[in-house]
């Protein structure tokens, strides 16, 4: 895969989504509950593809920090604390460009495992 560049990162006001446009013209918005729960970090991704966690109750999630790392990435806080992601600009890229069917997948995960997209209340 070529390099790609971002263009524009912006999150929006009510921090639930945030826009990435490419030098070549694409451009997505990603919810934050998708970014939170596809997180490149080895609390999400695990060291091996079967180590990889299935993150529920994240429907009302909120990205609270985007932080630049060097060129090529940037770091998400979320607002559950989550932070130890780098978001690089090729995945970035290939969330957007495969969203459905990572998050078709999400949603069959969760469905198989008897877990929920929303937050657990706590009394």
């Amino acid at each position: 895969m070529s390099t790609v560049w971002p263009t524009e990162i912006r999150l929006s006001k009510d921090k639930r989504t945030l826009h990435v446009a490419f030098d070549d013209g694409a451009a997505f918005d990603l919810s934050a509950e998708y970014l939170r729960t596809q997180s490149p970090s080895a609390e999400v991704q695990g060291h091996a593809a079967s180590e990889r966690k299935t993150v529920p109750g994240k429907s009302g999630v909120q990205i609270i920090g985007v932080e630049p790392v060097g060129n090529y990435a940037v770091r998400l806080v979320f607002d559950d604390m989550h932070q130890t992601g780098l978001f690089s600009w090729t995945y970035l890229r290939e969330l957007g460009d495969r969203h459905g069917e990572k998050w078709a997948a999400y949603l069959a995960e969760l469905a198989e495992k008897g877990l929920s997209r929303d937050p657990v209340r706590r009394r």
